[in-house]
């Protein structure tokens, strides 16, 4: 619910337990006033502290920049007195910088608009309001998007920037939105890694100044992600005051929390303003990326829940939120880019056999490439490799009753390829230098439009060609020397935003076009795991690694924010192919349980009792999946915290099942069992455990004792069912 009390000037934005409120001074400024538990009244202007605040505009003129360095602007801007983390910057055209945004007018409505060429959440039963800012001084019109998603707790918040005048200007800052807090949150909860380790969750302490996550990298990247939260000290899983902020976009971001001299915090996110410009002709608009913003007083469990909630009922695609996703096998660990037809055919044979649903071809089938320095560019099948072409591969594959998926990397050219000896002004690069190449290959130009078409035609042809039922859309490198032949000297700075643009129409083009293809993004396994590929892909490569013990820690800093069932997540070879830890099969499955599920292995080369495990391994999936795509997810123990076990739960909504998993990384010596207090059952109920009875409440209170046997690398997956 949204309303707007004109009397006092105040709009008040209600979830089912949440309020956020926002007001208007008498000079124009807007400022956030309250965000938290839900309140009754809009009688609460005085919360802004206008009248105690020295130099207020209206009583003194001659202090406003005294006053701007307090207020808690509900969209901050720079260069007029505000002297904190601001959200936006322009220059206009003799080359000044200086906003001054002040309330213009607002609309309150029910059909949620989609945001121009960007992701975005649905707005079914949703309500919006749209406040429009301008500065008539600079010729800006700034319009604030807020839609309240009232069962999730959620808000979405987004930006479009208009040029009212007559003349260009430059836009040099374009952040999402921020929160004020005058509270007594002091703790940051943020995600960080790096490659085959992504997303490990930190927690860090306020401090006076600036704490910045942030990636230069034309991606999120693998080190940092585009979600910040501020916690209460008491906060844990359970209970607490959280506020989270998620970036619905797939480029470089920055995430700031700044406790400013008075002990007030802001905390802002959005597109990083370092190697970014834009310039906004007279009559254009530039759109700002969604954040997802909630509050929760139930803990860093209950902000998980609701951010599940969210993407599933309202960001990723809907036609496969509850569908059933294939089990299958990827040939990437098991041959690397040592195949061919027969090849890929014989495991294929043996995959099938075990109830493996879905064979993967990687890379390695196109062009003339065997190993990673060449070829990109060039999407041709390489019938060299896959006699008969790829119909008659995936014709045979499809015999086998198995479906076929593929892998392509879109964004990338290969020096040695015939594209880019056809078109070397494709890649991006910097004049007068040599090009800088990573996993041997440039990044292409996507800011033009005529190299977007050509790559997606390829795509279309190869698509369009036989029965392909998925694709894995990879990309393995970051962006440098991010400069285009294309574009004069003063849109140099577009480049990078310009290719998140170009991605997200060629996937929109994709999924339209093939509606039944599953698409599943990666990019050098998590960089781009992110909300924005989320509303193009239910599902993403997690990482790399799929070692069960490091991604205990990796899939736990997922799951803060994504569901389990978004997870790429496989049983892999072993030794690990990264690390070369050794693991039981088993526990490499349970471990993989709470994700997609598939295989990266040569099926046809591990010993015969590893085979003759997987057709359990797959019915255990089956038997949980759509508890794991639906349920409410709940932590039990962090591995990552103790060092020694992780344990976490899924719990239908209606309570009646349950799922428990347990990992015993490091056996703990002279101990009969561990003790887990279960989470999310119903008190009232009675559950059947391992053939015994319990009640809900004991089960949550006392705990349940896990036995498990003496060794390392342990795992047990059990079943909790309503006795009634």
């Amino acid at each position: 619910m949204i309303i707007f009390d004109g009397d006092k000037k105040v709009f008040k934005l209600d979830t089912n337990n949440t309020s956020y409120v926002m007001g208007v001074t008498d000079e124009g400024y807007l400022g956030n006033i309250y965000y938290g538990k839900k309140i009754d009244s809009t009688d609460i202007l005085y919360a802004l502290r206008i009248d105690d605040l020295p130099f207020t505009p209206s009583k003194f003129l001659g202090g406003k920049i005294d006053f701007m360095d307090r207020f808690p602007s509900e969209y901050p801007f720079s260069g007029t007195g505000d002297f904190r983390n601001t959200c936006i910057s322009i220059k206009d055209s003799t080359g000044q910088e200086g906003l001054e945004l002040l309330y213009k007018s607002h609309n309150i409505y029910t059909e949620k608009k989609k945001l121009a060429g960007m992701p975005c959440a649905r707005g079914e039963k949703t309500t919006s309001l749209d406040i429009v800012m301008s500065d008539e001084a600079v010729g800006a019109e700034v319009v604030l998007t807020y839609t309240v998603y009232e069962e999730c707790d959620v808000i979405t918040r987004s930006v479009v920037i208009r040029n009212i005048s007559e003349k260009e200007f430059y836009i040099t800052k374009a952040l999402s939105a921020c929160l004020n807090l005058e509270t007594d949150v002091s703790d940051i909860l943020s995600l960080h890694g790096s490659w085959a380790r992504e997303r490990h969750i930190q927690r860090s302490k306020i401090n006076y100044g600036s704490y910045v996550i942030e990636s230069l990298r034309g991606e999120p990247g693998h080190q940092d992600h585009p979600f910040i939260a501020l916690l209460s000290e008491n906060c844990n899983k359970d209970y607490g005051d959280i506020y989270a902020m998620n970036l619905v976009y797939s480029g470089n971001f920055i995430a700031a929390v700044q406790k400013d001299q008075f002990g007030k915090i802001r905390t802002s996110i959005g597109i990083n303003p370092d190697r970014f410009s834009w310039k906004l002709e007279s009559g254009e608009q530039f759109q700002i990326p969604e954040v997802i913003i909630q509050y929760s007083h139930n803990g860093i469990g209950g902000m998980t829940r609701n951010f599940h909630d969210f993407f599933r009922n309202y960001l990723l695609p809907s036609k496969w939120v509850e569908a059933d996703r294939p089990v299958l096998i990827n040939n990437w660990e098991a041959t690397y880019f040592d195949f061919d037809d027969n090849k890929l055919v014989q495991i294929a044979q043996e995959a099938s056999k075990l109830g493996i649903e879905m064979l993967v071809m990687d890379d390695g089938w196109f062009g003339h490439r065997n190993a990673d320095d060449s070829s990109l560019g060039d999407w041709y099948v390489n019938e060299e490799k896959i006699k008969g072409g790829l119909k008659n591969l995936v014709d045979r594959v499809n015999s086998l009753g198995m479906k076929f998926g593929i892998w392509f990397e879109p964004e990338m050219i290969s020096p040695d390829s015939e594209l880019y000896r056809k078109h070397p002004d494709w890649a991006l690069s910097l004049s007068d230098r040599e090009p800088g190449l990573c996993r041997t290959q440039y990044m292409l130009d996507f800011s033009r439009h005529e190299v977007v078409d050509y790559v997606y035609g390829k795509l279309y042809e190869i698509l369009s060609s036989a029965n392909i039922e998925y694709v894995k859309w990879d990309m393995n490198r970051p962006i440098a020397e991010a400069a285009s032949e294309s574009l004069p000297a003063d849109r140099q700075g577009e480049v990078l935003h310009r290719h998140v643009l170009a991605l997200y129409e060629m996937q929109e083009r994709l999924v339209n076009d093939f509606p039944n293809i599953l698409l599943e993004n990666c990019s050098g396994g998590g960089a781009r795991f992110d909300a924005g590929m989320l509303y193009y892909s239910p599902q993403i490569w997690c990482s790399d690694n799929a070692d069960p013990i490091e991604r205990l820690m990796i899939q736990e800093g997922t799951h803060l924010i994504y569901p389990l069932s978004t997870t790429g997540s496989h049983v892999a070879d072993c030794p690990n192919h990264i690390n070369g830890r050794v693991t039981p099969f088993d526990t490499r499955a349970d471990v993989a349980l709470t994700g997609t599920f598939g295989y990266e292995l040569d099926v046809t080369k591990i010993s015969q009792e590893e085979r003759d495990q997987i057709p359990a391994q797959i019915a255990k999936y089956k038997k949980y999946r759509k508890l794991v795509q639906t349920g409410d997810y709940y932590r039990i123990a962090s591995f990552l915290e103790n060092g020694r076990y992780d344990s976490y739960m899924i719990v239908s909504k209606d309570k009646r099942h349950a799922v428990l998993i347990y990992v015993q990384v490091v056996t703990d010596s002279n101990v009969l069992g561990k003790k887990l207090k279960l989470c999310g059952l119903d008190s009232e109920k009675k559950y059947i455990v391992d053939g015994k009875k319990y009640s809900g409440n004991v089960l949550m209170n006392v705990g349940y004792i896990i036995k498990i046997a003496k060794g390392d690398f342990k795992s047990v997956v059990i079943e909790i069912e309503s006795a009634e």
